[in-house]
């Protein structure tokens, strides 16, 4: 009963935010699925206003994964060092482009098996590459915004990005699986702040567990 109650609860949540925000769309800049890949492991730990700074040279200088495999890693590590913890980001990207390069013709793979494969990628960067690139629903990615807003509108209790994923997955309708985390990441951005949430002018106060009195 509480899983169909949530399940009509988070059918709701997307109506409203739909109508709130309109067409949603990944907020990092790219033009491949290959440049999104990239983007979207700079963006761990990092604004995606920050990852959209830094790639436009990045992405010119290398403008493929058999570039980015002859890369100099001392060298990457200082074109990508603004987007914090580079030492291992470059070198994940590196690994990565190199595996691609060999195992997929240097065409980036479009399965979520294949995908987490690859150093560097876990479900939320694989997440992300199949919804906005290939149009693919395998799973929904969870990144804090997801995180933040699941908890809060008592969509799921858990912490864990992966368990968080799984509890999503059994309310969110699958039609729905590519919109949700832009959804929540705009909502998160423009009204359910980490530290103070405007609850005065949230569209989805009258549903929400945490919205303020």
């Amino acid at each position: 009963m509480k899983k169909e109650v949530n399940r009509k609860r988070a059918d709701k949540i997307v109506t409203l935010l739909r109508k709130e925000y309109g067409k949603t769309r990944v907020f990092l800049n790219h033009k491949t699925p290959f440049q999104l890949l990239i983007a979207t492991m700079l963006s761990a730990q990092c604004t995606d206003k920050k990852v959209n700074e830094v790639t436009p040279p990045l992405f010119k200088k290398y403008k493929k994964p058999a570039d980015f495999a002859r890369a100099e890693q001392a060298v990457l590590e200082q074109e990508i060092r603004q987007t914090g913890f580079f030492r291992n980001k470059a070198k994940n990207i590196i690994s990565c482009s190199t595996r691609i390069c060999d195992a997929y013709k240097g065409k980036v793979p479009d399965s979520m098996e294949e995908l987490i494969s690859l150093a560097g990628v876990a479900r939320k960067t694989a997440n992300i590459v199949l919804s906005s690139a290939y149009g693919k629903a395998e799973g929904i990615a969870v990144d804090t915004h997801v995180k933040r807003l699941s908890n809060r509108l008592g969509l799921s209790a858990e912490k864990n990005p992966d368990k968080i994923e799984r509890d999503l997955m059994e309310v969110v309708s699958r039609k729905d699986w590519i919109d949700f985390n832009y959804l929540m990441v705009t909502h998160g951005r423009e009204i359910c702040d980490a530290r103070k949430p405007d609850c005065g002018k949230c569209t989805l106060s009258k549903i929400c567990f945490s919205a303020a009195d």
